[in-house]
This record gives C-alpha cells, sequence and structure tokens, in this order.
C-alpha cells in the first residue's frame, strides 16, 4: 500500500496504521528534544516527578531555582520539605511533590549511594515515582526502552484506533505491540509533540487533524474517549 499522505482510500489496519504513524511521525519529528531541562538522571528524575498536572514550560521555569539550591540527593536531604514545597509552589500539588522530593532523596541517599538506579521496580518504589515516571527515567536518561503513557499519547492511540483506551496501562501494552521496541523511545516524544501541535484535546476530535482524516477519511462523528 502507498502510505503517502493522501493515498490511502481503503480501511487501514492496525499494522497499517500503525506504520503511517510511524512513518510520519519521523518526518515531522526527525530528532525529538526532551522537553523537560536536566543535567543528569536525577534531575531528571525530579523534573518528571514535578511535570504532573503542570506544564514542561512551567517546570523548566521553577527547576533551575530548585537545582541551584540543592542539584544532587546528598544536597536535598539538607534542605527543609517546607522550603522545597515554597520553590515548586507555581508547579502545583507542591505539599505531595516536596514530600516525594525530599523523601526519594534520602532514599537514593541511604541505599544507593546518591545513584539513581536504572532499574524500573526500584525506581517505582521511590516515594511520588509511579510507573510512568519510572518508564520517563528509564527512556530518556538510561536509553532504555520504554513507552510512557501520558494523557497526549492516551487520547491520540484511541483517535488513531491503536488501543481501546480501558486503560493507560492497557494503552502502554497495545503501543508496546503495534510499534518496534527500537521506536519506543522517540516516538512516545514524537506522539506527544504531534498531539500539542495538532491533535489536542480541544483542537481535533478524531475528525481534524491531518493524522486522523489520513487514517480514518470516512470517520464523520467525534471519538469518544476514555480518559486514563
Amino acid at each position: 500500500m502507498d502510505m503517502r499522505q493522501g493515498s490511502i482510500n481503503l480501511l487501514m489496519t492496525k499494522k497499517e496504521r500503525a506504520s503511517y504513524v510511524l512513518q510520519r511521525l519521523d518526518a515531522l519529528y526527525p530528532n525529538p528534544p526532551i522537553p523537560l531541562d536536566h543535567t543528569d538522571p536525577y534531575t531528571l528524575l525530579i523534573a518528571v516527578l514535578l511535570s504532573a498536572q503542570c506544564t514542561d514550560v512551567r517546570v523548566n521555569q521553577i527547576t533551575p531555582k530548585l537545582f541551584a539550591r540543592a542539584g544532587t540527593p546528598e544536597a536535598m536531604v539538607q534542605v527543609s520539605v517546607e522550603e522545597i514545597r515554597e520553590i515548586i509552589r507555581p508547579c502545583g500539588l507542591s505539599p505531595m511533590k516536596s514530600k516525594g522530593i525530599a523523601g526519594l532523596s534520602r532514599m537514593l541517599v541511604e541505599d544507593h549511594g546518591g545513584v539513581v538506579p536504572a532499574d524500573m521496580a526500584i525506581l517505582e518504589t521511590f516515594p511520588g515515582v509511579g510507573h510512568k515516571t519510572a518508564s520517563v527515567v528509564m527512556s530518556q536518561a538510561f536509553g532504555v526502552p520504554a513507552f510512557p503513557v501520558d494523557t497526549h499519547i492516551h487520547r491520540l492511540a484511541q483517535r488513531w484506533g491503536l488501543t481501546n483506551g480501558k486503560s493507560v496501562v492497557q494503552t502502554e501494552r497495545d503501543l508496546k505491540r503495534a510499534f518496534p521496541e527500537k521506536s519506543w523511545n522517540a516516538l512516545h516524544l514524537q506522539i506527544i509533540y504531534y498531539g500539542r501541535e495538532y491533535c489536542s484535546a480541544r483542537g481535533c476530535d478524531g475528525t481534524v487533524c491531518e493524522m486522523c482524516r489520513t487514517l480514518y477519511p470516512k470517520r464523520k462523528r467525534a471519538v469518544k474517549l476514555k480518559k486514563p
């Protein structure tokens, strides 16, 4: 099948949709940058924790001040939870996030020699660190294939017919099956960038953006999304 834009007239299989998505996103975002500013696995871990229900832009405005105060686990354990909370307040959820930062920093110092472990299971034991945060760190800090699913990815995977969207766990499982492992680390970023630019929650309903129209040219109704 000719996969060029505008040439798809037949109903595509899931495999064909995945192939087109991969090809098109590679063309649009050949080298997707990591959106959160960081200098090492620890600062990335903290930045990802702060990004929960907060924009990357806001996180990147706050982390320079936080890391100037304490940019290592050893330095962070010397800072009170109250001071951390005050610095990160603009990111939202500061009471929970400040306790998470303090707690994981203490665990890193006491149990891991101040080094962020390249181990998904261990990362998920840290306070404030869930599966998605651990997946981001494994992917972006250590280059280990992972497919973190955020709200953008969960939304687009449903619109593009790559998952039933029953849960973020199911979406991650379906996307890992649909795409080659070597593509995961770049692809999850590419989907996020496409979602923000072309297929946002309000800007597209499954019938508006180029990708949705190409994958489902006969779709007339908005896609009803299942929330994560």
